[in-house]
């Protein structure tokens, strides 16, 4: 048998289906499109049955390609859970009724039935299970309060097959029942209503959103710092190095396959980032270095979407994000790429078409510098002056909304409204963080790790036959006449493919002027993004929207050098 949880957005779907199938579940895209939707299994008496956790859709006549999907999901399924949010009976039954124009026997979850209580909505429930003519089940997802009642009212889901409508026959329909069922008495707005309301509002709205965005990055930024110095580096410096030197030792300590396993090592030392094994910086990158911001930046994205803040900070970025083609759900993916661009890409799932998903994802990888980088700008750059680090970010901040702009007018498409639902805040559950947070990282480890790995040992091949050299050589005239710099940073850029902030360490030595030293920053920030973020992007876009981007990322690199270097020459 398959169940299909079906309702609007921001209903509380996902906790439900968090707490019908625990954290056993598989994400997966919708044969021929890229929205994702996610399965997992549960006890039924004694059959066990699946789950699929359909996109939500306020409608059954799409709008978006997320709803496309849901429609075309519908006909798969032996049963409906209909998700309803009880604080807004009457947005959610227009889906409810046209899903009960269909043949799908379905049961209603009445869900956030404790907020409805709050707010002074009584629904009477007989009365709502006689005009549906489906069972009608109260449930608190977050707490598991009606769940038990749920999974025993499916062996009891009715068809009723309501008569088909017009859209304003449904919706006469929907107020003639929500005035039969609902009563609302009246009572004084509480302090998160309060909140809600100055959360939406241009001033106090956008002051909240800056407060909360540079909550986040600072918060995630030292968490995950805080984690690699005194978890991972301790991990992999104290247990890992021995067991790799071991390894060495086995291989001879030389040869072309110990430098692809273990990589380069002087003096008995691993130096994780710069050796380049598989055993070396092919698990340390990922692990050590990216792990740590993918599991804090989801822990903050959980709270956000679970307390109802979400919603309402897509809402205040939306007019700024649709100058760029995007909409106000990209500012997560954005902000993501602050800490680590290998998870504001992969982030960049939530967005719903591809043209959308293309232009954040190279936005990001081309203007928005990780954490790592950043830390290099302001302790190399800022020893010449306040003023070029500003620079520096000024440069990313204009080229990040020039490039969006020019991007939003070549690609065909457009840029769907933001229609979405906004719930009241609430108080996130601690478990159902939980387990969305394992089915982040879980999909993290699943993916991104073993591209990380291949890209690694692809590059490491490269590397070993001499290409790279041959690269460097071959663009040190343009590195020097278009951008200005030395020829020795040719090097350095080169090196940038592996990590950044070593790259522009690279640059020190150099004895660079302050200019020489935006523009390499500017370059290094811009031009091709580090080996992690290149496998995640090549998985997220594919390989000709990599191939596109690459494009883009180089034209507008030598574009904004060239006009950094004449402006300092």
């Amino acid at each position: 048998m398959k169940i299909l949880l079906v309702g609007n957005p921001n209903v509380g779907k996902s906790v439900v289906f968090s707490r019908l199938t625990g954290v056993h579940v598989l994400s997966s895209n919708y044969p021929g499109s890229t929205v994702s939707y996610t399965n997992g299994f549960m006890k039924l008496g004694a059959e066990q049955v699946e789950i699929t956790d359909v996109p939500g859709t306020y409608t059954l006549d799409p709008t978006c390609e997320a709803e496309k999907v849901a429609l075309e999901m519908l006909g798969q399924g032996d049963r409906i859970i209909n998700v309803v949010d009880a604080t807004n009976l009457e947005r959610n039954l227009y889906l409810t009724l046209q899903l009960l124009e269909r043949d799908t026997p379905m049961v209603v979850a009445l869900n956030v039935w404790d907020d409805a209580r709050h707010h002074g909505i009584l629904i009477d429930l007989e009365k709502l299970e006689a005009a549906l003519r489906v069972p009608v089940i109260p449930t608190v997802a977050v707490s598991g309060e009606g769940m038990k009642q749920l999974v025993e009212a499916l062996p009891r889901a009715a068809a009723p097959r309501h008569p088909a409508r017009t859209t304003s026959e449904r919706w006469m329909a929907v107020g003639d029942i929500v005035g039969r069922v609902q009563k609302v008495s009246h009572r004084h707005h509480t302090w998160k209503e309060r909140l809600a309301d100055a959360s939406l509002r241009p001033v106090s709205g956008g002051l909240i959103a800056v407060a909360v965005l540079a909550g986040i990055f600072i918060g995630v930024r030292y968490a995950s710092e805080g984690l690699i110095d005194r978890v991972m580096n301790p991990l992999f410096q104290g247990v890992w190095a021995p067991l790799v030197l071991r390894v060495s030792r086995m291989l001879g300590g030389g040869g072309l396959l110990h430098d692809l396993v273990v990589g380069n090592i002087t003096g008995g030392t691993i130096n994780f980032v710069e050796s380049f094994g598989l055993l070396t910086s092919g698990l340390y990158v990922p692990i050590a270095m990216v792990f740590p911001y993918i599991l804090s930046f989801y822990l903050a994205l959980g709270l956000l979407e679970d307390s109802g803040y979400l919603p309402r900070l897509a809402v205040m970025v939306d007019t700024l994000m649709h100058r760029i083609g995007l909409h106000g759900y990209a500012i997560i993916p954005t902000m993501l790429g602050f800490g680590c661009n290998v998870p504001g890409i992969m982030a960049t799932r939530v967005l719903e078409s591809r043209r959308e998903r293309f232009i954040a994802a190279t936005l990001i990888s081309i203007a928005i510098p990780c954490a790592s980088l950043q830390a290099m700008i302001f302790g190399l750059v800022g020893a010449r002056g306040g003023r070029y680090v500003l620079l520096v970010y000024a440069t990313l901040l204009l080229v990040w909304l020039v490039l969006g702009f020019v991007l939003r007018r070549l690609m065909r498409g457009f840029t769907p409204e933001l229609l979405i639902e906004i719930p009241p805040y609430r108080l996130p559950s601690l478990r159902a963080i939980a387990q969305k947070l394992w089915t982040r990282v879980r999909g993290f480890f699943v993916e991104a790790v073993p591209l990380v790995l291949g890209a690694v040992l692809v590059v490491n091949l490269l590397q070993s036959l001499g290409l790279f050299d041959a690269v460097a050589d071959f663009c040190a005239p343009v590195v020097t006449t278009v951008l200005g710099l030395p020829r020795e940073a040719v090097i350095a850029l080169a090196v940038g493919f592996l990590r950044k902030d070593v790259a522009l360490g690279m640059m020190a030595p150099l004895d660079m002027t302050a200019g020489q030293l935006v523009v390499g920053s500017v370059v290094l920030a811009m031009f091709f993004p580090c080996i992690a973020t290149f496998a995640v992007l090549l998985k997220e876009i594919g390989p000709r929207g990599l191939a596109r981007s690459t494009g883009v990322m180089l034209a507008a690199t030598l574009v904004t050098g060239g006009i950094l270097n004449l402006l300092f020459d």
